[in-house]
Order: structure tokens, then C-alpha cells, then sequence
């Protein structure tokens, strides 16, 4: 099984490189950093090294792309907007798209999108518009993908990895990166073309649109 990981160098994304290679899988990761071994250099701000990674990793088959790299922006100026949907919709889209022609080498490839229920339409309790809204941006992103690949044979789901004790998540959050990560790896082994389109949090529960 060949995986590759978006934002892979901390938090979340390490955790499930770390786990996909216990598992005996062949685990890629993105970082933005010069790449060390089994790793690939993207940085989701810029389209031109996102098509540059894809390129490099050529047309070998990708059983699973788990898109994972995100930010959550400190304020509401402009230029934050811009960042939060660079990275947060457009990074994930282009990397879809770079990665495509190894999904479709492979058979019963999946796509793994981390979004979050912060960006859930039917929960709006106001605050941290960038991120809720690039999130409910990614969510409307990974369900319209679902449908136009089905006929590819790729399953896509959407997924909320909880409040996690990372950078992003602070100190104070409710579970650590090894639950979420644990719960993650087991949902989209679930997911199935019979389930794409799927959002649902790391413990399995629906999380509303």
C-alpha cells in the first residue's frame, strides 16, 4: 500500500506517517522544508510546487492521498484570507489534481480530506471566519470530488480529526494526536465507494454540513 500525507513534518500528518509505516505501508509525506528521506518538498501556497511534486512522483500507483496540511490564521486581514484559502481549499484541489493520475493507477484508491466541524454550515457559532469559512470551503470541495470521482473508482471522505493537543490545537485541547490519529486511520479504512462523500469526526460520529 502506497500512501502519501500533506503536511506531514508535525502534529497530525507526522503522526500518520508514523502510523501508515507501522502498518508496513510505503508512507510519503509533504513538508515545507528542504525533504529529508520519504519525503516530498510542497508548499501548498505555491501551484507551481504542488504540480512540481506530483511530476516528481511520477506515475507509480497511490492507494491513499490524505490531505492534512492546513492553517488557522491569527486575525482577519486580508492577506490572511488569501493565505487560509490558498492553503486550506486551493492547496487541497491542486493536490488532487497533481496526484491524480497516480490515484487512478491504483485500485480502489482513496482520498482522505481533513477538514473540520469548525467549517460545518449548520454549527455557526460566530468568530474565526477565515478558518470556518476555508473549511466549509473544503468540505463543499471534498463532496463535489467524491461525485466526480466515482467513476474513477476513487472513494473521497471528509473528515474532522477532533480538537487535537497540537501547535494548532494548544495545550488545552481534548484529545491527544495519537487518538485522533488511531480513530482517523480506522475511518477511512471504512470508507468505501459505498460511503464517499463521507464527513464525519475521528470517532466515527456524522458531523452535520
Amino acid at each position: 500500500m502506497r500512501v502519501l500525507i500533506t503536511g506531514a513534518g508535525r502534529g497530525i500528518g507526522a503522526g500518520l506517517l508514523t502510523a501508515y509505516r507501522g502498518r508496513g505501508a510505503e508512507a510519503f509525506g509533504t513538508v515545507r522544508r528542504a525533504p529529508g528521506a520519504g519525503e516530498i518538498g510542497m508548499d501548498l501556497r505555491d501551484p507551481a510546487s504542488v504540480a512540481a511534486a506530483g511530476q516528481a512522483f511520477g506515475g507509480r500507483p497511490l492507494d491513499l492521498l490524505i490531505c492534512n496540511a492546513g492553517v488557522l490564521p491569527r486575525g482577519e486581514v486580508p492577506e490572511l484570507w488569501a493565505e487560509g484559502f490558498a492553503v486550506n481549499v486551493t492547496g487541497v484541489f491542486l493536490t488532487v489534481q497533481a496526484f491524480l493520475p497516480a490515484l487512478r493507477q491504483a485500485h480502489g484508491a482513496k482520498i482522505a480530506i481533513l477538514a473540520s466541524a469548525m467549517g460545518s454550515s449548520a454549527r455557526a457559532p460566530g468568530g474565526s471566519y477565515i478558518y470556518r469559512a476555508s473549511k466549509a470551503a473544503a468540505i463543499n470541495l471534498g463532496r463535489n470530488l467524491a461525485t466526480d470521482l466515482r467513476r474513477d473508482g476513487i472513494a473521497v471522505g471528509i473528515y474532522h480529526p477532533g480538537w487535537v493537543r497540537t501547535d494548532m490545537g494548544g495545550s488545552s485541547a481534548e484529545i491527544t494526536v495519537a487518538q485522533s490519529v488511531n480513530g482517523l486511520v480506522a475511518r477511512i479504512e471504512a470508507l468505501s465507494p459505498a460511503t464517499t462523500g463521507v464527513f464525519e469526526d475521528w470517532a466515527g460520529q456524522p458531523v452535520p454540513f
